[in-house]
């Protein structure tokens, strides 16, 4: 009898896989470890039993980049970035998702993809196919809403097959903003950086969308700051009826000239006796609101909740991926003809903040919501499940209350109220006054930031004569716009199709990180200096490359590769060619841009504070502490990267064997940081051959970024004979990584090993006098023994003696006074065994350590 295949179903997180899972097997299924866990179980797939296997990747499996000739700033000219190959690299390489995914794919039947139903994740879906090697006529797509059951076993019923299209359409925008992101950011922040030492940035970046988005805050704070204000003035009759006293409301509004509004006030008040013209009423309606999709609700959490973009992004994800909502990104505002609004409604019936009122729309009956727009994605954000405040926590709680209170808002019935107008007439000159009065509150009960508030007057009689009490002549003045706050930047730039639902938050993001914005009181976007100067030089070059058109006409290019209407590959090569061109021209009139610049900002000559010696000249350089910190030396026109974080200080007056610069050292503060010794020369130019790989694992390890900005410190040099490298102060391996634990110079009394490589600490014995490496070798481990001289009051040694030499890993003594941080958790090392010494890498400790004798993971 054969076997019932094997079906492999993958999710875009580990979280959303698990709630399928649960569905799918009635919560009886068996949950291994791999790189994402693995949920198996029995059931039935395509009419017939089937045995299941649910894991997940955790978002793209890849991300699109330059090939390693490409990565060197200073070997690449930016133009040939536009001619360039793109590759696909692992996005995650320590999740190994890839290696997972193939291994969970062997002897499975058929693929069931379960990625967020958007152009991401059909995207993802292919990355997933190529990781897992199906043939595509045994794939299925699920097209799922939320994970909620009715919704994964409708998707399980109704698979369907992964659109190649919208893959492609994410491949083109991710080839295009790569070229021409790079392209630009590398030039602007190569030439700036070389002139100016106070831009406050560790990159000039460009983007297709980001600069645009800064166009617009910019554009802002050029309407205030060229704004004149007007004086105007009002004529402004009071009259008192019923023991209330009414300001009328003139039907000129206001006058830009004093003589004619004065000469309006006398007539006003020589007539001095007012008639009513007109009494009017009228029945008005408030409609009920369209679904809710993405790009409102971020303006809501925005100018309402106080949360930006981005945090109200990952609080939707994350109720999504609880269950409490449908999918959070979606551009649609009007519900398929199938929607159940009764279930929906019912799940929130016991809810005890608003579920009376949902109590009576169910018995009473609810309104289908207004028409709004269908973009064919998803429907509008809907809650699925009740909850309260001590579930969700305080800020997950404030976003699922304002989507609970605008579903129940959309089948609500519509605001009724009533408006009525006074007209009056007085010296050949109309006045009016206005009030409302609601009728029936319909929505604005469980919405009541949108109520109609009732405003009441006295009873007037046509034809009535009241005489005027008062009339005043009001002096104002014309204001400014204020700046731009984040809803009214996510507005515009959805009006403007810059970025989608899903990167708008990140755009958004990527302004303030860059320091071209600041978010100040109101969630307003105040641009820096630096985003001033920025798009005004783009607008003295080339406007385009900060407006929106050129963005607006990609992604609707992208939305046509996206319908199958255009060839993915002729539209990325026909933008990459206008950008080029584009490129070719602003690199030669940067001239232009430089002007504005040098008007801002602070050449080197005049920036910093006087540091260390340069080995060339022997002159002073000078220390430029704006990001990105560097030396600077007048003398020789040369700038010298540093490390981006941690505070720089000479070190000794020591200087480097090979260049004799003066060493600098580099302290990362708190409880994880740590102090590294280094060369100014050679952490911007490296002088050992394939010492470049050695410092890519490092960045990647510590910051999780590659580019500039990082270089060789002396934990990482291979000099043989220099003090300070890590041939003389590596002691041992690390045991979280591939790095060397290298003696912190400056720790004590808090001694401490730090990794070249990651964030692994060693605490050695504390308190110590003095602790230091030595030539020798442990026989058994191969490591560097160290001396430690003890402090008189504590040392555990007996008879006083304070001086003591062993391996670290091998001495029972020294062990026992060892303790390793990484990350958050210390553990102590409580067990002696074979390990890994300093390395098996010519010339130096770093790299991977082959001898099998020397592993430190045994502790």
């Amino acid at each position: 009898m054969a076997l019932p295949p094997k079906v492999l179903m993958v999710a875009e997180k580990p979280s959303i896989a698990l709630s399928i899972a649960t569905v799918l097997s009635h919560g009886k299924m068996y949950t291994r470890k791999g790189s994402t866990e693995v949920h198996e179980f029995e059931g039935k797939f395509l009419r017939g039993p089937a045995r299941f296997k649910v894991t997940s990747v955790i978002g793209h499996v890849f991300s699109v980049d330059f090939p390693g000739k490409y990565q060197d700033w200073a070997a690449t000219d930016p133009l040939d970035l536009f001619q360039a190959q793109v590759i696909k690299n692992e996005s995650n390489p320590k999740a190994h998702i890839c290696r997972h995914l193939n291994q969970e794919a062997r002897g499975c039947r058929y693929l069931v993809l379960w990625l967020d139903c958007d152009r991401e994740g059909e995207n993802i879906c292919f990355e997933v196919i190529e990781s897992t090697g199906f043939n595509i006529n045994d794939v299925y797509r699920a097209r799922f809403s939320s994970v909620t059951e009715k919704d994964v076993l409708n998707a399980l019923d109704n698979l369907v097959r992964p659109n190649r299209d919208e893959a492609m359409a994410v491949d083109a925008r991710q080839e295009i903003d790569l070229k021409v992101g790079v392209a630009f950011t590398r030039f602007q922040t190569s030439f700036f950086q070389g002139k100016y030492g106070n831009l406050d940035a560790r990159v000039i970046s460009y983007g297709p969308c980001q600069t645009p988005t800064l166009g617009f805050c910019v554009q802002r704070y050029l309407q205030i700051n060229t704004f004149k204000p007007e004086k105007f003035w009002s004529v402004h009759p009071y009259i008192i009826q019923s023991g209330y006293e009414i300001l009328l409301e003139w039907q000129r509004s206001k006058l830009f000239d004093i003589n004619v509004a004065t000469m309006f006030q006398k007539l006003v008040a020589e007539d001095g006796i007012l008639e009513v013209t007109d009494i009017s009423e009228k029945q008005e309606t408030k409609g009920r609101p369209v679904g809710l999709n993405t790009v409102n609700l971020l303006k809501v959490a925005s100018s309402a909740l106080g949360f930006g973009p981005q945090m109200a992004m990952q609080l939707a994800e994350r109720l999504y991926t609880q269950g409490f909502i449908s999918y959070p990104r979606t551009e649609s505002t009007a519900y398929p003809p199938s929607f159940d609004f009764r279930g929906a409604l019912s799940a929130q019936r016991n809810n005890p903040t608003w579920g009376n009122y949902v109590e009576g729309l169910l018995t009473s009956g609810y309104q289908k919501p207004r028409l709004g727009t269908d973009a064919g994605d998803h429907p509008p954000i809907t809650p699925m499940r009740s909850a309260s405040e001590d579930m969700l926590g305080n800020d997950a709680w404030k976003l699922y209350q304002y989507i609970c209170q605008y579903f129940i808002g959309t089948v609500s019935p519509d605001c009724k109220y009533v408006r009525k107008k006074v007209e009056f007439s007085v010296g050949g000159e109309s006045f009016h006054c206005t009030g409302q009065h609601v009728i029936t509150k319909g929505f604005t009960a469980i919405m009541p930031w949108l109520a109609i508030n009732d405003k009441s007057l006295p009873s007037f009689t046509k034809g009535q004569k009241i005489k005027v009490s008062k009339v005043e002549l009001y002096e104002g003045s014309t204001t400014p716009p204020d700046f731009l706050t984040e809803s009214e930047l996510i507005s515009l730039m959805e009006k403007n199709g810059i970025g989608t639902d899903a990167s708008i938050p990140v755009h958004i993001n990527n302004i303030c990180e860059r320091n071209y914005v600041q978010v100040q009181a109101g969630r307003k976007l105040v641009p820096t200096t630096l985003g001033i100067t920025l798009v005004r030089g783009y607008q003295s070059i080339d406007p385009d490359l900060c407006l929106p058109d050129i963005r607006s006409f990609i992604e609707q290019q992208i939305t046509l590769i996206a319908k199958g209407q255009v060839d993915h590959h002729r539209v990325v090569q026909h933008v990459i060619e206008q950008f080029k061109q584009k490129f070719c021209y602003f690199v030669k009139k940067i001239e232009a841009m430089d002007a504005l610049f040098e008007a801002q900002f602070s050449t080197l000559v005049d920036s910093g504070r006087i540091m260390s010696k340069c080995g060339k000249c022997l002159r002073y350089m000078k220390y430029i502490s704006a990001q990105p910190p560097r030396l600077y030396c007048s003398t020789c026109e040369e700038v010298y990267d540093l490390p981006q974080k941690g505070t720089i200080k000479l070190y000794k007056e020591l200087t480097c064997p090979l260049d004799n610069f003066e060493l600098l050292i580099c302290s990362v503060a708190g409880p994880e940081g740590k102090s590294f010794p280094l060369c100014p020369y050679c952490y911007s130019n490296p002088p050992f051959e394939g010492i470049e790989s050695l410092i890519n694992t490092a960045k990647t390890s510590t910051s999780g970024k590659t580019g500039k900005g990082a270089g060789m410190p002396c934990n990482l040099c291979p000099h043989p004979t220099c003090p300070n490298s890590l041939v003389s102060q590596g002691v041992c391996a690390c045991p979280e990584c591939s790095g060397t634990l290298v003696l912190d110079p400056i720790s004590a009394p808090k001694w401490r090993l730090c990794c070249n490589m990651c964030n692994c600490l060693v605490f050695l014995a504390q308190g110590a006098h003095r602790i230091s490496t030595t030539k020798e070798r442990c026989p058994e481990c191969d490591s560097s023994i160290i001396e430690v001289d003890f402090n008189k009051k504590t040392t555990p040694l007996a008879d006083g003696a304070t001086l003591h030499r062993g391996c670290i890993l091998c001495d029972v003594l020294l062990h026992s006074l060892v303790e390793m941080k990484h990350g958050r958790g210390f553990k102590r090392m409580s067990s002696r065994g074979r390990g890994r010494g300093r390395g098996g890498r010519k010339g130096g400790r770093g790299g991977k350590m082959m001898d099998p004798k020397m592993s430190f993971r045994d502790f």
